[in-house]
């Protein structure tokens, strides 16, 4: 009985056929192998090759700046290249202490926070009017809202400043608010509106079952998972009235009322560009800008991960 089996086991493995064995099929593959990773490590090294170069070219412009901020006049306007030559605080002292430069810091931070204020409020509420309840004239509403956009701020400033004048508000603060509030609040609703309707209506139901009226639904439950979007919307609005220039130097009559962006222009005349000046406020113009995107980024990381964290 052994016998028989293992002769049918030895007739089995001799029916059974195998495999050729290529000649060097092995050392093929481990050739293919090779060439891609040299291949990916190729590609690999242009790729951190192109964002270093990119990197630069954005970073170049400001670090130029920077660094011709503490360079006197002359080495300023020289056309020798140079990347520190005589450095001197000097720049930074005659725009803090001998110019308007505080006083237009002050202007700009009241226009940027009062319009990053009243526009976050007035975004957020009809973005989540819009994105949650069904009322006459929505649609028109998101239309007027699209078409406001579609206008460039050269032809806005005309009826604006007739608006202005007729309210008494020219060479005022407040009209920098209103006519920045045009710019902003349109698309940040629109951003928002979306960034709502992502959030699921069953936490609405829930909320008004607990007897929470729309408002404090929309205050406690949704706001506080739309902080990714309000931090967006925050920074822009700033970013919105702190750098610009048109309506301000429409708006603007006298030196005690001027912005940071139009004040800058004092300092580059027609005849007598101060570029020395002008690099030492540019620096200190975008301390408070930076420190807004900081405060922004912050919340807006923190807000995704909460948001990718729950479930």
């Amino acid at each position: 009985m052994s016998q028989s089996t293992s002769s049918g086991t030895a007739a089995s493995t001799a029916r059974t056929p195998t495999a050729p064995i290529k000649a060097g099929s092995a050392p093929a593959e481990t050739a293919r192998r090779a060439g891609r990773r040299r291949r990916s490590r190729a590609t690999s090294l242009l790729l951190h090759g192109t964002m270093i170069v990119a990197s630069l070219i954005a970073i170049g412009p400001i670090v130029w700046v920077l660094l011709s901020s503490f360079k006197p006049g002359y080495a300023v306007q020289s056309t020798d290249l140079t990347l520190v030559q005589d450095p001197t605080l000097a720049n930074y002292r005659y725009v803090l202490f001998d110019t308007s430069f505080l006083r237009w810091l002050l202007n700009s931070v009241i226009v940027a926070a009062g319009t990053m204020g009243i526009g976050i409020f007035l975004s957020a509420t009809t973005g989540y009017a819009v994105s949650r309840f069904n009322f006459p004239g929505r649609r028109p509403l998101m239309m007027v809202f699209l078409v406001t956009q579609m206008f460039p701020v050269a032809i806005l400033i005309v009826p604006i400043y007739t608006i202005m004048a007729r309210l008494g508000l020219i060479n005022t603060l407040p009209s920098l608010v209103i006519a920045y509030l045009t710019i902003a609040v349109p698309f940040c609703a629109w951003m928002l509106k979306g960034y709502f309707d992502s959030i699921p209506t069953s936490l609405d139901e829930a909320a008004a079952l607990d007897g929470c009226s729309p408002f404090a639904t929309f205050w406690r439950v949704v706001l506080p998972l739309a902080r990714p979007a309000v931090a967006v919307t925050a920074f822009y609005t700033f970013l919105t009235a702190w750098g610009e220039v048109a309506y301000a130097s429409a708006f603007i009559q006298t030196d005690n009322q001027f912005t940071l962006a139009y004040g800058l222009r004092q300092f580059v005349p027609q005849f007598n560009p101060q570029w020395e000046y002008l690099t030492a406020a540019a620096v200190l113009v975008t301390v408070p800008a930076g420190l807004v995107f900081m405060f922004a980024q912050r919340h807006l990381v923190s807000g995704l991960t909460a948001g990718g964290t729950k479930g």
